[in-house]
């Protein structure tokens, strides 16, 4: 005899509603938390000499945070790069499509960052705070000569060591890692693998089961980032106060100003250059820009952002299954061009910093060849960092914009995944692959279903399907 499960626990308990469980209203929710805490610890007397219980509970869940995203980040760099290589065994002339492809993504990003620089110097974010700079600061000005050396290897992991000696006479070690570098060796190891050939089919196999893994951790730690915005936010208040929530205002908005120029000016633009349909564009990869801008992960949205790229925007599935992956990690026009252009200038004028003509054009080269350094979940920390350490100013300003990053992630990240989509449909198409019949097609279906068999379009995702799918 059955058992009706109909009045059972499981079937009356209430389900919080869907809004609650979003991982967008989650982020909000956290920065206010993360204010209203922040200033509790300020006006209860925390200041950075002289630390009270709640100012340093918030610092250290935001620096926490913070080292978490860092550790991932090699990992995931070396293994997705070596994987997207990897991809090139199955397309045909696959030295031209990716001499085109990378090209394309130097063009969009050298767009990007020009726009980011103007807006930095229209909005001046960051002027006017009367900051101290930091006492590490010893004035040090960016190379051009020590940027392109960088590039060079100093060991397999590109890590670096650093000592300091406390007062007591402890030695305290920290390792850092230079991102172009690891980008540098984990090419030189895809295209070895490529080389070798069947050989290295077990290394390539295990490789993208790494991958696999190393996404799932990531997974983890964007669903706690509520957590870490609360910390940040939180302690950038608590520290700085109410002028650095104004300067950080204006900051946000120069950043969503020059994505909002780069999404719905630029790329329109190039798609008509090229005799396509903005509309049939944007219908194709809006399901992707959607879990983009929810997710605020490239490489979180990367399945989806593959499956519209060939399926919407008739992409070979040949030659998308390396542009896309790759662009996951080294096509970030958000996070690699607009945001570290307006960011360093922001530092530099929150500090009260000159700069010149030849920091400018640093930035510039930062960002076009440094955008193949990001990662696909911490792509603008990575850049940020990248483009300080270049340019000589203080890291200081690394944590203080981490404060609002979550909010600029979610359009920086938009932007990332709208570019993955595009570079691959105009490289298609100046080489004759596009399927124009399916790109103007109408869109139909759910692209979260598990059809992989399907070979017809996907439509937009329908605004209830907008909470974080599970991973």
């Amino acid at each position: 005899m059955g058992v009706s499960t109909e009045n059972s626990p499981s079937s009356t308990r209430r389900r919080l509603p869907r809004w609650v469980t979003s991982f967008g209203p989650q982020i909000i929710a956290a920065l206010l938390v993360g204010v209203a805490l922040g200033l509790l610890a300020k006006y209860t007397g925390h200041t950075a000499e002289a630390p009270n219980g709640l100012g340093t509970t918030l610092a250290t869940l935001g620096s926490s945070y913070v080292a978490l995203l860092r550790t991932a980040v090699v990992p995931l760099i070396f293994t997705a790069v070596v994987s997207s290589i990897a991809n090139l065994r199955a397309v045909t002339n696959a030295a031209r499509l990716a001499g085109r492809t990378l090209l394309w993504f130097a063009i969009t990003a050298l767009i990007a960052v020009v726009i980011g620089i103007g807006l930095g110097l229209v909005f001046q974010p960051g002027a006017g705070t009367g900051a101290a700079q930091p006492d590490e600061y010893t004035g040090n000005t960016g190379s051009w000569w020590a940027f392109l050396t960088g590039l060079i290897p100093a060991n397999v992991l590109g890590l670096q060591a650093s000592s300091t000696v406390a007062d007591t006479g402890a030695v305290a070690t920290a390792l850092n890692f230079n991102v172009l570098q690891v980008l540098v060796v984990a090419a030189a190891v895809g295209i070895a693998a490529l080389k070798v050939g069947p050989p290295a089919e077990a290394f390539l196999v295990f490789n993208a089961s790494a991958l696999a893994v190393i996404q799932k951790v990531l997974w983890w730690i964007i669903r706690i980032a509520p957590l870490g915005t609360v910390g940040l936010i939180g302690n950038a208040v608590a520290v700085y106060g109410w002028d650095t929530i104004g300067s950080l205002g204006k900051f946000t908005l120069a950043i969503y100003v020059g994505l909002a120029l780069v999404l719905f000016v630029v790329y329109p633009v190039l798609i008509k250059t090229h005799g396509l349909s903005v509309r049939q564009y944007f219908s194709g990869a809006w399901p992707a820009i959607q879990l983009a801008f929810v997710s605020r992960s490239s490489v979180g949205t990367l399945p989806l952002t593959q499956r519209v790229t060939e399926r919407n925007l008739g992409v070979p599935r040949a030659y998308a299954s390396f542009a896309v992956p790759l662009g996951a990690t080294t096509k970030m026009d958000g996070c690699a061009a607009i945001y570290p252009a307006v960011a360093a200038i922001f530092v530099a004028q929150f500090f009260g910093i000159e700069l010149d003509l030849t920091q400018y054009l640093l930035i510039v080269l930062v960002s076009v060849l440094g955008s193949a350094a990001t990662a696909g979940t911490t792509g603008a920390v990575v850049m940020l960092t990248l483009t300080l350490s270049t340019l000589g100013l203080p890291l200081a300003g690394v944590g203080l914009l981490l404060a609002v990053d979550p909010i600029l992630d979610m359009g920086r990240t938009a932007v990332n995944v709208a570019g993955q989509a595009l570079v691959p449909t105009i490289v298609a198409r100046r080489e004759g692959l596009l399927d124009l019949a399916l790109y103007n097609a109408e869109r139909t279906g759910d692209p979260f279903v598990d059809d992989s068999g399907t070979t017809g379009p996907v439509d937009a995702v329908p605004a209830e399907s907008m909470a974080m799918p599970a991973r």
